[in-house]
């Protein structure tokens, strides 16, 4: 406590509670259920955050305890059957120094020119991975876990990653987007998923 002033103490207290950093290795439950293709509550649409506090960033934390304990790379909270405009993102799960990525309320705001067709999984579709053609470019303006406004371009895996995860935030889920139906139809009913849980993107 010597030396320390009160101000810088609430100062680092104030930035404690801002940081949304939880350890990547989960011991015990996930916090948040995450829901599966066929549940109602994924195509229900996200609505906007109006204010970043502490209920939202202790959200962030349990995503990403929840995200890491299922070993994925993205949530949305839609998937967690809270229907708010949020998304965790970390590429780097096995990296403990590695900070993950917090999007709220995200809009891409621009697309590039070209598209390319990558295979996808989901945590609401364990098991399936099929590709889906997206934008290998997108910008996205979002505001993050301090409640800043943010502007970040994206391309390869985190330009894809946000894209899948923001049509969680629509109720679009990524097989909505297989164009290769018979293998859809195949790998769904593979896993136990039922076909016609799909809403066909056009």
């Amino acid at each position: 406590m010597a030396g320390a002033s009160f101000a810088s103490l609430a100062h680092r207290a104030a930035r404690r509670e801002a940081s949304v950093a939880v350890e990547k290795q989960v011991d015990g439950p996930a916090p948040l259920t995450i829901h599966h293709l066929g549940d109602r509550v994924l195509r229900q649409p996200a609505r906007r955050v109006s204010r970043v506090d502490h209920g939202i960033r202790q959200l962030c934390r349990d995503m990403l305890r929840s995200m890491y304990s299922a070993q994925g790379i993205g949530l949305a909270a839609t998937q967690v059957g809270v229907h708010k405009q949020v998304l965790v993102i970390d590429l780097d799960p096995e990296t403990p120094s590695s900070p993950p990525l917090v999007l709220i309320n995200p809009e891409i705001t621009a697309w590039g020119a070209s598209v390319d067709s990558r295979e996808e999984g989901c945590l609401s579709i364990p098991g399936v991975y099929l590709n889906v053609v997206r934008p290998t470019v997108v910008e996205v303006k979002f505001t993050d876990e301090l409640g800043r406004n943010q502007r970040r371009k994206a391309d390869g895996l985190l330009g894809r990653c946000i894209q899948h995860e923001m049509d969680h935030l629509n109720g679009i889920l990524f097989v909505d987007r297989v164009q290769d139906v018979e293998a859809l139809e195949r790998e769904l009913d593979h896993h136990g998923f039922v076909p016609g849980a799909v809403h066909a993107v056009v």
